[in-house]
C-alpha cells in the first residue's frame, strides 16, 4: 500500500519537502495557486497537481482537497507556507485526518495569542496589550515608556509593523487603520507592545515527541524591521556553538515549544536580547520553515535540511520511524537583497566558501560555509558591501505579504 500526503503551496517553496516525501515511499499531490503552475517544481516528486484560483480562500482548498479524497484516499495534509498552516489544519478536521487542528494552531499564527501563552507560562515578551479598549490602551501607553509598535497579529516577518514615538502617534496609527473600514485592517487585528532595542536572534527546530531534537541557533545581522523598512542587505549566520547566548536561547526555546505543547514538526522562533539589560524575549513563533534560505545555511553548517527532515516527521510510520542524521558543527551564512537587475550575474564573485548562489528573479544572495566563524563573519561583511554596491535595489516596504 502506498500512502498519499496533499501538500498547499500558495507560494512556490517547499520542493525539498517534496522530493523527501517522494523519496521515503509516499504519493505526494501538489494544490497550488494557477499562476504558480510553471514554476520549478519538483515535478519529478509530484504524482499529480491540482490548482485553485489565484485569489483563492481556505474553503476552496478544502473544496480542492475533499474532492481529491472522493477518488484517492488521503493519509496527510500538510500546509508548506506561513498562511496554509491553518488552511491545511482545516482541510484534517473537515476530513477527519490525524494532525494538529486550527485551534491549536492559532498559537503560532496569531501573535497575541503566543504573546499570552507565552507570558503565561514565564516565557519574556516586552510588554504588550490588545487593541480591543480605549482606556486599557491609554493605561498601556502611560505605563510603559516609549517607543512602542503597533504589530499585526497574522502577517509574516516585519509586514506591517509601525514603530511610534508619542501616544498621539499610536491613535493616529490606529484611527488610520479604523477608517479604512474593513476587517483585516481593523485596530483589533493588531497588538501593541513596547519597542525594545538590541540583536535579533532565530531559532530553527526539528521536534520530535515534544522535544527538540535538533536546532540551528542563527543571528540577524541586520533585524527584518529595518531591512523591510529601510532597505539593505539581510544576511544571518550560525551563532558560536560555545557561547553563553546560544546556551540561553536553546534553553528558552526549548521552554517555549514544551509551553505550547508541540509534538512533532518544525519550528522558526525568533528571540530578541535586549542591548540594555540582555534579557530575551519571544518576538514571535512559528510551526513552518524559516525564509531567506534559512534551511539551506543549516544543512550547510548543521548537517540537516529542515524541509527534509519535515517531511521524515510526516511521513514517519511504526515500520519506518523517524531518524536524524548525524549533525556537525560547522558554520555558515547568508547574504540576501533585491536586485536591480532581473537576473543578477554574480559570477565574479569567487571566494571558495561559497556554496550555495541564489536563483530568483531579481534577487542576489550568497550562502557562505566555512569551519570558522570569524571567516563567515568576514564574508558577510565583505559581501554586505559588495552586494549594495553592485546590485542593491530598495522596494517600498509593504504593509501585507501579499504576493
Amino acid at each position: 500500500m502506498q500512502y498519499h500526503i496533499v501538500c498547499i503551496a500558495s507560494e512556490h517553496k517547499g520542493n525539498e519537502f517534496l522530493e523527501q516525501a517522494n523519496s521515503d515511499g509516499w504519493r505526494v499531490t501538489l494544490v497550488t495557486r494557477k499562476k504558480l503552475l510553471d514554476s520549478p517544481w519538483s515535478w519529478d516528486s509530484i504524482s499529480e497537481v491540482r490548482s485553485v484560483e489565484d485569489d483563492a480562500q481556505p474553503v476552496d482548498y478544502v473544496r480542492a482537497i475533499t474532492n481529491i479524497a472522493g477518488s484517492e484516499k488521503i493519509d496527510r495534509v500538510v500546509g508548506l507556507d506561513e498562511f496554509d498552516v491553518i488552511t491545511a489544519a482545516l482541510a484534517r478536521e473537515h476530513l477527519q485526518l490525524p494532525g494538529m487542528n486550527s485551534s491549536f494552531l492559532r498559537r503560532f499564527r496569531d501573535k497575541l495569542t503566543m504573546r499570552n501563552l507565552a507570558a503565561e507560562n514565564g516565557i519574556p515578551c516586552p510588554e504588550f496589550t490588545g487593541v480591543f479598549n480605549e482606556d486599557e490602551i491609554n493605561d498601556f501607553l502611560a505605563r510603559v515608556p516609549a517607543p512602542w509598535i503597533v504589530k499585526p497579529r497574522f502577517e509574516v516577518s516585519a509586514f506591517g509593523i509601525r514603530k511610534c514615538e508619542t501616544a498621539q502617534q499610536v491613535w493616529d496609527v490606529l484611527t488610520e487603520l479604523d477608517n479604512r473600514d474593513n476587517w483585516r485592517d481593523h485596530p483589533s487585528q493588531f497588538v501593541l507592545e513596547r519597542f525594545v532595542e538590541g540583536r535579533v536572534f532565530h531559532v530553527d527546530s526539528v521536534v520530535e515527541g515534544g522535544k527538540v531534537r535538533a536546532a540551528g541557533v542563527s543571528q540577524y545581522g541586520t533585524t527584518p524591521f529595518s531591512v523591510t523598512h529601510h532597505g539593505g542587505v539581510f544576511t544571518s549566520s550560525i551563532v558560536p556553538y560555545r557561547s553563553s547566548v546560544r546556551k540561553s536561547l536553546e534553553t528558552v526555546n526549548s521552554q517555549l515549544l514544551k509551553a505550547f505543547e508541540y509534538d512533532r514538526g518544525v519550528t522558526h522562533a525568533e528571540f530578541l536580547q535586549s542591548a540594555a539589560t540582555g534579557e530575551i524575549f519571544l518576538l514571535e513563533v512559528a510551526c513552518r520553515v524559516g525564509g531567506a534560505y534559512i534551511a539551506n545555511v543549516l544543512e550547510y553548517a548543521c548537517g540537516f535540511n529542515l524541509w527534509r527532515e519535515w517531511a521524515k516527521l510526516e511521513t514517519a510510520t511504526k515500520q519506518h520511524p523517524y531518524k536524524l542524521p548525524k549533525l556537525r558543527k560547522d558554520h555558515a551564512g547568508v547574504a540576501l537583497a533585491l536586485a536591480n537587475t532581473e537576473e543578477p550575474n554574480t559570477d565574479h564573485y569567487a571566494d571558495e566558501e561559497i556554496v550555495y548562489r541564489v536563483k530568483k528573479s531579481r534577487h542576489v544572495g550568497l550562502i557562505f560555509h566555512s569551519k570558522k566563524q570569524a571567516r563567515i563573519d568576514e564574508l558577510l561583511d565583505s559581501y554586505s558591501e559588495r552586494i549594495a554596491t553592485d546590485f542593491l535595489a530598495v522596494a517600498p516596504a509593504k504593509e501585507r505579504y501579499d504576493d
